[in-house]
Formats: C-alpha cells, structure tokens, sequence
C-alpha cells in the first residue's frame, strides 16, 4: 500500500489525509512494475486494494477496464489515470485478469472475492468466522461533504441540492445557484466525483434519508416526502 502521510484543510474545517504522489515512483514500486507485467501478461490474476489500485494504473494495466479504488481517493484517481473506467462505488471489482478493491480494509472483501470463485458456499463460511458482513459497496460509508471540498462550485450544489430535495430537480436553477454554467457543473461533476448532477443529486436525497432513518422516529413514507419521494415504497427500493 502507498504510504498516507500528509493532511490537508478544507475550507470547512475538514482534516483529510492526501496520497503523496512521490509515493507512486518509490523504487520498489518501479522494479516491481516488470515483474507485475510480465505476471499479468501470462494471465496470471492481479488484485490491488485502497491504494494498491494506483499502482495497477500506474503501469497502465488497468486501462479501458473497469476499476474500484477508495471512495475518498477516487477524485485523484479519476484525474490521474483517465483511460480506466472507475466505478468507486464499488467494493470489489473483477475485470479479465485483475480485480480491485476499494477501502484500507477490502482485502478481506478481495479474498472473499477470490474465495467465492471456487466455492461460494465456503466463503459465506468463512465471513463467518471473520465476523464479515456482505459489502458490495462503499456509498454507505462515502462522504460527499470530502468529495466536494476541492471545487467550490461542487460545494455550491451540493448546498443547492440539500436546500431542494423535497422541490426536485432542475439542471438550470443548479447552475444558477452554483454560480456557472449548465455544461460547466456537469462538467465538474463528472470530473471530480464521475457523476452527472442528477445522479448526484439523487444520491444526496438517498443520504439523507438514510440518515433520517436511522436518527429521527420518523416513518419512511414522511421521510420519502421529505426528501422528495412519492412514496415510501420507492425509498425502500432505493436504500435496500
């Protein structure tokens, strides 16, 4: 894994960890690259998780595949590595010969994944024993308020949006509120988070019904018109 050392402010008092981008050329990592190749190109299979994953991209092994990394680390990966195809949402990820995985501690979801292609029934024992609950995916665990600290315009949507889930979506007062333009948001968005402003927008309603749910007494159809929802029927498609 690549070393987090330095941390960062953001304009909302938030303390985050960075990836030092001298950490992807150590000189282990660029001796070991011939040797990872030269595995992969005789079908042997790869895996990365957390920041395991820039390395793969690094040697350009993961292009035009899909990819997951660590939600909070996907916005680097996005901008760094643009040929693969990130779907950080994701824990776990299998694609021809490699198979990533998301968070610090996916490996125990990655050796569950390779575990399972030999014997599903075994590695449902063996999560089990390691006290493992099921984890297809890291929005639960996301933090939009990390992911939109780098683009003030990012930040102003997401103000936007959550003064507006119960009014629904409009890409032009979005714009407006963002102060730029349509083509401009959706743009940012899809760079820095690789989300449209509606799919985005969606998420952020899902979040904070979620968060409802588990901190207010409220049912889930006063919490489905709360945050924009017909019914709760739709909600509980959402969230399951």
């Amino acid at each position: 894994m690549v070393g987090v050392r330095d941390r960062v402010t953001t304009n909302r008092g938030l303390s985050v960890p960075v990836v030092p981008a001298k950490g992807l050329e150590r000189p282990d990592l660029v001796d070991a690259e011939k040797i990872v190749k030269k595995w992969s190109g005789e079908g042997t299979l790869t895996g990365a998780a957390c920041t395991g994953t820039f390395v793969l991209a690094g040697m350009s092994l993961l292009d035009g595949i899909s990819a997951t990394t660590n939600w909070w680390l996907a916005p680097l990966f996005r901008e760094r590595y643009p040929q693969v195809k990130p779907e950080d949402s994701r824990m776990v990820i299998g694609s021809s010969n490699f198979v990533t995985a998301g968070s610090a501690l996916a490996h125990v979801d990655l050796a569950l994944w390779l575990v399972r292609k030999s014997s599903p029934t075994l590695a449902i024992v063996t999560a089990q024993f390691l006290v493992s609950d099921p984890r297809s995916s890291q929005s639960a665990y996301m933090i939009p308020e990390y992911l939109a600290h780098s683009d003030p315009v990012i930040e102003r949507f997401e103000k936007w949006a959550g003064q507006n889930l119960s009014e629904g979506f409009s890409l032009r007062k979005a714009a407006a509120s963002a102060g730029t333009s349509e083509r401009t948001l959706a743009r940012r968005l899809h760079t820095i988070l690789g989300k449209t402003p509606l799919s985005y927008f969606q998420e952020i309603r899902v979040e904070y019904a979620t968060y409802l749910l588990r901190t207010s007494k409220k049912s889930v159809d006063q919490i489905a018109s709360q945050v924009g929802y017909a019914n709760g029927k739709t909600l509980r498609r959402l969230i399951s």
